[in-house]
């Protein structure tokens, strides 16, 4: 079953620079071979940068390996030192608010797992927005009836407002 075997040396790695804090490599595994209960990837942070914002994801759960490199993981508000081996397991819930942060001179790799459950919501504590994604997995392309929604919290409205 050649088809559900691929070793990282023949993924393509997609780069993703998204302002001066963030960049980051990623070779979506899961998506080549198929996989469609769980979602990994290898992600690549460059030093001195981190992948993404601080979020916590609500319905989804998330398991980290690091693979190569030092860095720090920012859990609930408190920084936590990584080192190649280490794993991590993010439950969903806010107390599960996380991001990963290259603050060594050398790249840190690690392996992404989680699995894909929707609708997904995602909070982002340090901005106050809140992301609602339905019908297509983060990652994937959009479909035409998919929902991938970002907005901030102080934007909400009542239930009845514009109702008629």
């Amino acid at each position: 079953m050649s088809s559900r075997i691929v070793n990282l040396e023949h993924v393509a790695f997609e780069k993703s620079a998204e302002g001066e804090r963030y960049a980051y490599e990623m070779a979506e595994v899961g998506q080549v071979l198929g996989s469609q209960k769980l979602g990994f990837n290898v992600t690549v942070i460059p030093p001195g940068k981190c992948a993404f914002p601080y979020h916590a994801h609500r319905v989804n759960e998330e398991l980290f390996v690091v693979l190569e490199g030092r860095g720090s993981v920012r859990i609930n508000g408190e920084l936590h030192p990584i080192r190649t081996g280490d794993c991590i397991c993010l439950p969903p819930g806010p107390e599960s608010a996380h991001q990963f942060v290259n603050d060594s001179s050398l790249p840190l790799r690690y392996l992404a797992v989680s699995t894909m459950e929707l609708p997904e919501i995602v909070e982002f504590p340090d901005s106050g927005k809140i992301s609602v994604t339905a019908g297509t997995f983060p990652g994937a392309p959009t479909s035409p009836d998919s929902i991938r929604k970002i907005f901030r919290v102080a934007d909400a409205v009542d239930y009845w407002r514009d109702e008629q």
